[in-house]
């Protein structure tokens, strides 16, 4: 394939893509994240990772209070150059603006969860917990498949450090206290 061949949108600005780029990009794949002024596109998902967020999706809107909802799958506008798309995130039910909506600020989102895949290793891992602690997301979810089934990290955000706080890792249950009370059966994914 050629450079002319390309769609202008590929060739970033010299300053690199902003947030609200996404927006107006024609014919932009679905699910593109921004990081780092980059755009990053996302590879076909394997069967663990829909299942678990499946899985952790149904159990989360179960669980949420009121004035809370869970989302798959919106990105969330973090800074300037940073609109990452969370596997999961639980937001304040007053973030909802619209149905034609298509992303959340970081001040609208109590929890961020990401499920890793082998391409997204480095970004779920690494680079998007440092984005989500320093837009002030107080908590995140790190879920990694062992053998089929999903371990969650929990982490807390330190409000000293301004970095996260491993809080617990949950193998075949996930029972925590915050930010809501929430208690699923990770071993259900095998009935998925």
């Amino acid at each position: 394939m050629t450079e002319s061949s390309l769609p202008d949108w590929v060739f970033p600005p010299p300053e690199g893509f902003v947030a609200e780029d996404l927006d107006r990009i024609p014919q932009l794949p679905a699910h593109t994240e921004l990081i780092d002024g980059s755009l990053v596109f996302v590879s076909p998902q394997a069967s663990f990772h829909t299942r678990a967020v499946d899985l952790l999706v149904d159990a989360l809107r179960r669980a949420t209070p009121t004035d809370l909802r869970a989302r798959r799958e919106m990105s969330v506008i973090l800074g300037e150059r940073q609109r990452p798309e969370p596997d999961i995130s639980i937001i304040h039910a007053s973030a909802e603006h619209s149905p034609e909506q298509t992303f959340y600020r970081a001040e609208d989102v109590v929890l961020v969860v990401e499920v890793v895949s082998p391409e997204s290793t480095s970004r779920d891992r690494d680079r998007k917990p440092l984005l989500y602690a320093e837009a002030g997301i107080e908590h995140f979810w790190l879920v990694e498949n062992q053998s089929g089934r999903p371990t969650i990290y929990v982490y807390e955000l330190d409000p000293v450090t301004h970095s996260y706080a491993l809080t617990g890792i949950h193998r075949d249950r996930l029972k925590v206290s915050a930010p809501f009370d929430v208690d699923i059966d990770l071993t259900r994914i095998d009935r998925l």
